[in-house]
C-alpha cells in the first residue's frame, strides 16, 4: 500500500490539515466572549448543504452539546469517518445502540483493568524506548517516544506481532487523513480489514489473553459480534488510542519543560503527577473541536438551531473559561478548581481515558527515574505546539545527564 508509506509522522497530517499554527486561544477567546454561538452559513462540511453549522464556545452550552445525546447526535461522524472506520462504528452511535456496544468492551479500558497492565506492558515498553536513547545525552522525545510509545501499548493489546508496529503509526495517520485524501484513508481502511479478518479468525480458533480474543469471543442480544462490527472498533482505536495520547503526552512534557520550576516540583514530588496530567489536557487538549449533529430543532444561548445542522462544540475554548478557571492560558500544575471537558462528557465520555492517564503517568515517571538533568536543549528548533484541530508539539530536543 503506497498510499501512506510516505507519511513518517503525524507532522504531516497536521500540516495537510491546519498548518504551523501556533495559538488558536485568542481567537478562540474573542469568539466565546462576544459570540458564544457562532452561526456560519457556508460550509463545505459532508452535512445537508441547505443547514447552517454552529460553533460553540461557552463551557456550559459544550457541556450541555455533550451531555444531551438525544437532541445532538453523534451519527455525524459517520459522515466524517464511516467510510474508513466502518458504518458500525461506535463513535457514531447513539443510544440504545452505542451503550450496547460500549458495555461489550468496556470492562478491558476499567481504571482497575489498566492497572493489571502497567508494569508488564505500558511500562516495559516505556522503559525500551529509553534504553534506545538514554547513553546519548540527548533525544527528540517526539520521534523517539510519545509518537511510538501508545503505538506499541494498543498494539500490544491487541496481542500484535511487534514487527507490525510501524505500520500501524502510518496506518492510523492515513485513516485519518480521509478528511484531505480520500484515496488513503480508503486505502488503509481496506490494509487493515485484510490484515485484521487473519488475526480474528485465528483468535476464534484459538483465543489468547488479548482484546481481540475478547471482542471475538464478546457477545450482543445473546448473539456474537459481526466481523464488521469487531472491524469497525478495532480501526477506532487505532487513531484514538495512539494519536491522541501521543499529543496529549507530548503537550504534558512541553509545558513542564518549558517551566522548569514545575517540572522541579515535580521530580521532587511524584504526587503531583495527576496534576500535571489534568492540566496539560486542559490547557491544550489534542483535539480542539468534535462534531454533531441536532436531532431536532433546538437552542443554545438563545441561539436557534435548526434540526438537521452540525454543531462543533470547541472543547479548547471551553477549557480556557476564566470563570471556571482564572488565568487560563497559564500553564499551572497546582492550579485549582480544574476543570476541562478534554475527555468528552455525557455517554461519550472517552473510553481510553484511564488508558490515556496511565501511559502519560508512566511516561513522566519513566523520564525522571532514566534520564537525570531531563531539560529542553536551547539550541532545539524551536519546539512549539501547533494545530487548528489536532495539536501538539512539532518536536521535544532535550538534553540529560549520562552516568560516566
Amino acid at each position: 500500500m503506497q498510499l501512506y508509506d510516505d507519511l513518517e509522522d503525524f507532522g504531516s497530517f497536521d500540516d495537510t490539515v491546519a498548518g504551523d499554527v501556533r495559538d488558536p486561544y485568542p481567537e478562540l477567546a474573542r469568539m466565546r466572549r462576544d459570540e458564544p454561538v457562532q452561526r456560519l452559513d457556508l460550509s463545505d462540511m459532508p452535512h445537508d448543504e441547505n443547514k447552517p453549522i454552529f460553533f460553540v464556545y461557552r463551557y456550559d452550552d459544550v457541556a450541555r452539546v455533550l451531555r444531551d445525546n438525544e437532541t445532538f447526535s453523534s451519527s455525524i461522524i459517520l459522515d466524517f469517518f464511516g467510510d474508513a472506520l466502518g458504518r458500525d462504528v461506535m463513535l457514531g452511535m447513539d443510544e440504545p445502540a452505542h451503550r450496547r456496544h460500549r458495555a461489550l468492551v468496556a470492562g478491558a479500558f476499567t481504571q482497575k483493568a489498566m492497572a493489571r497492565r502497567e508494569h508488564d506492558l505500558v511500562g516495559r515498553i516505556a522503559g525500551e524506548l529509553v534504553d534506545q536513547f538514554a547513553a546519548d545525552g540527548r533525544a527528540d522525545l517526539v520521534r523517539q517516544f510519545t509518537f511510538p510509545f501508545p503505538t506499541k501499548v494498543i498494539a500490544s493489546l491487541l496481542g500484535l506481532p511487534a514487527d507490525d508496529y510501524p505500520r500501524f503509526q502510518r496506518w492510523s495517520i492515513a485513516l485519518l487523513s480521509i478528511l484531505t485524501n480520500r484515496e488513503r484513508g480508503l486505502a488503509a481502511a481496506a490494509a487493515l480489514r485484510q490484515y485484521f479478518a487473519q488475526i480474528l479468525a485465528a483468535r476464534r480458533a484459538e483465543p489468547r489473553d488479548d482484546l481481540i480474543s475478547d471482542l471475538a469471543a464478546a457477545e450482543l442480544d445473546g448473539g456474537r459480534l459481526t466481523d464488521d462490527e469487531i472491524f469497525s472498533f478495532l480501526r477506532l482505536l487505532l487513531p484514538a488510542g495512539v494519536e491522541t495520547t501521543y499529543r496529549s503526552t507530548g503537550s504534558m512534557l512541553f509545558g513542564l519543560l518549558s517551566h522548569p520550576d514545575q517540572l522541579d516540583a515535580v521530580r521532587a514530588d511524584r504526587s503531583l503527577i495527576p496534576q500535571a496530567i489534568e492540566e496539560a489536557v486542559r490547557w491544550e487538549p489534542p483535539l480542539l473541536s468534535i462534531t454533531r449533529v441536532a436531532a431536532r430543532d433546538t437552542a443554545l444561548s438563545g441561539v436557534p438551531i435548526p434540526a438537521g445542522s452540525a454543531v462543533m462544540p470547541m472543547l479548547g475554548a471551553a477549557n480556557r473559561e476564566a470563570e471556571r478557571n482564572p488565568d487560563p492560558d497559564r500553564f499551572d500544575i497546582r492550579r485549582q478548581g480544574r476543570q476541562h471537558l478534554s475527555f468528552g462528557h455525557g455517554v461519550h465520555i472517552c473510553l481510553g481515558m484511564h488508558l490515556a492517564r496511565l501511559e502519560m503517568r508512566v511516561a513522566l515517571e519513566t523520564l525522571l527515574d532514566r534520564l537525570p538533568g531531563l531539560r529542553l536543549d536551547p539550541d532545539g528548533d524551536d519546539p512549539h505546539i501547533h494545530g487548528q484541530v489536532f495539536r501538539s508539539p512539532t518536536s521535544l530536543p532535550v538534553l540529560f545527564d549520562v552516568a560516566a
